[in-house]
């Protein structure tokens, strides 16, 4: 049974509503920011396949960086930043991002203007972004998944070597070592 999560929207409620929807994991992400982070774009993994989700948001900034994760020997499994007003009695965007992976942290990008968030969830990692966006990148939330612990994958391939000799054995071969 899989674990229903709901997880915190940050930012404003400016732009439309998207969703990236959930995946295997995250491959790439690309940026353009600025004075805030004006588009997102990023590259799923789907059953060991790249998988390339929608640009959100405008077409300024000018500062253009791609963050490439070693998948999957390397994850997401945490995002930072900041969300403010651009202007006076306009709605919050997001003003900076920092990802965070198993092996590296990739960021600040952006200003670091504003209110302060952090999402990780010990034992998950980023599967999935969503959001809100318009001219700029409005708001952002996140799927995630849980990370297979190493003590689950040694008893599934311990399992899985049993199995194997025992299906070896029954058809009268030898057994390895």
């Amino acid at each position: 049974m899989e674990e229903i999560i709901e997880i915190k929207t940050w930012g404003g409620n400016g732009g439309t509503s998207w969703d990236d929807g959930k995946h295997n994991g995250v491959r790439e992400i690309q940026l353009i920011y600025g004075h805030c982070i004006d588009s997102i774009l990023v590259v799923y993994d789907k059953n060991n396949t790249p998988v390339k989700g929608e640009k959100h948001g405008g077409s300024g900034g000018s500062n253009y960086t791609e963050v490439k994760l070693q998948y999957p020997d390397e994850y997401l499994v945490s995002v930072s930043g900041n969300y403010c007003t651009m202007v006076k009695g306009g709605t919050p965007v997001i003003r900076s991002l920092t990802f965070k992976t198993n092996k590296k942290t990739y960021g600040p990008f952006g200003m670091e203007l504003g209110t302060p968030f952090c999402f990780q969830l010990e034992g998950h990692h980023i599967v999935g972004f969503k959001g809100r966006s318009g001219w700029y990148l409005d708001a952002i939330s996140f799927h995630i998944s849980r990370v297979p612990s190493n003590n689950l994958l040694r008893r599934l391939n311990k399992t899985f070597k049993r199995l194997t000799s025992i299906a070896t054995r029954a058809k009268g071969g030898h057994e390895c070592c």
